[in-house]
């Protein structure tokens, strides 16, 4: 008699597991969720919802600058240890968002203003030095909102 019904996904999964499928005796899959790497917001993760409005909005933005600059960083390959993830697509996105930030929330930073400008320059600076093509003065990412 043939078999006719399909095979559920835990047949699939213990065949292949039967398998010499290179691998193939490692574990399954993890059910538990995945821990996210850390993003910098210690403080706002265990802030409930409501007391959010007692953080000030230019601690948000300068963590938000803070977490777009790392973000960056990884993608142009600075990131300290491990191997480099060169991506000058993603570079490029994220420091034109953090140049756009910086330029609309200026006003607002106070002494963080010069610290996270020197870091946005640094870093238009490394994607200039990473592209095979650099883009001409003031085309590069974020150039055109300051300057």
């Amino acid at each position: 008699m043939a078999d006719t019904e399909p095979k559920s996904a835990t047949a699939v999964s213990n065949a292949l597991a039967d398998s010499d499928i290179p691998g193939s005796a490692s574990d399954p899959h993890p059910t538990a969720a995945i821990p996210l790497p850390e993003h910098g917001f210690e403080t706002l993760d265990d802030v409930p919802a409501r007391e959010l409005a007692a953080v000030p909005a230019v601690e948000v933005i300068t963590r938000a600058a803070v977490l777009l600059m790392s973000a960056s960083a990884e993608k142009l390959g600075l990131a300290p240890g491990g191997e480099p993830n060169l991506d000058l697509d993603e570079a490029r996105r994220l420091i034109t968002a953090l140049a756009g930030l910086l330029a609309a929330a200026q006003a607002d930073l106070g002494a963080h203003r010069q610290p996270l400008r020197d870091g946005l320059t640094s870093l238009q600076t490394a994607f200039r030095e990473a592209s095979r093509y650099p883009d001409e003065p003031g085309q590069g990412p974020g150039e055109q909102y300051l300057s």
